[in-house]
């Protein structure tokens, strides 16, 4: 499972999860490869590899979906939610594969 965190972008990056970060969501390793698949989400990021996307990728990647019309696609509603909430928050995203 790929976990993702809230991060603000002027916070430095933990090598791990710790107590500072807060669980945004997670998504199993086939929605991960049908996002990247469908063009939501871009195929440099690694499932496997940790990495981290600021506030402004979390709205590129939010305005991907909306351009596309992935509103109903299963894959999709379950990004659409983590980047809502990102967005709501005015944090980026930090994700740890576990």
């Amino acid at each position: 499972m790929l976990d993702f965190y809230f991060i603000n972008d002027n916070q430095t990056s933990p090598n791990y999860p710790n107590q500072d970060l807060e669980l945004a969501g997670s998504l199993d390793a086939k929605t991960f490869n049908n996002l990247i698949r469908k063009g939501m989400i871009d195929s440099r990021f690694d499932y496997y590899s940790d990495f981290r996307w600021s506030e402004m990728l979390v709205k590129q990647i939010r305005q991907t979906i909306e351009d596309k019309q992935f509103y109903s696609d299963t894959d999709g509603e379950k990004l659409l939610l983590l980047m809502d909430t990102a967005i709501s928050r005015q944090s980026g995203l930090i994700a740890y594969g576990d």
